[in-house]
């Protein structure tokens, strides 16, 4: 784990290795830097991901699978914001999240920036996306 003491922990339903694979290809300086999976003759269903650590270009997250009855669906209330460098950054994140997810607004200008979108994932995370 990093020096950075806050870090944001995402909970999904048995999606979390899928979801960080899918994170880490999107954008660069990522990697999934550990993975626990609980075994096949440990409680539950073997397999699922208790602990997940990886980097999205520097920033570290956290992430577990867990059992559909006590998962608390994921809020656009809470999002990751993203500042694009570029156009084709902003492109390329706006596209991949939003392949198989929804868009909640965008990609337009709002005041001096050149494009914002909200976007939430095919996992559920709502993501900001920010280009000035």
């Amino acid at each position: 784990m990093s020096e950075q003491r806050i870090v944001t922990f995402l909970t999904f339903p048995e999606t979390a290795e899928e979801a960080m694979n899918f994170y880490v290809s999107i954008f660069p300086n990522s990697s999934i830097t550990s993975l626990t999976k609980i075994d096949e003759d440990e409680h539950g269903e073997g397999g699922r991901v208790v602990n997940g650590q990886f980097v999205l270009d520097g920033q570290h997250f956290m992430a577990m699978d867990m059992e559909k009855e006590f998962l608390p669906d994921f809020s656009w209330a809470t999002s990751l914001y993203v500042a694009c460098e570029d156009e084709p950054a902003f492109d390329n994140y706006f596209d991949s999240l939003s392949a198989e997810g929804t868009v909640m607004m965008g990609p337009e200008p709002v005041g001096e920036l050149r494009s914002v979108s909200w976007v939430t994932d095919q996992f559920g995370v709502t993501w900001q996306l920010v280009w000035k």
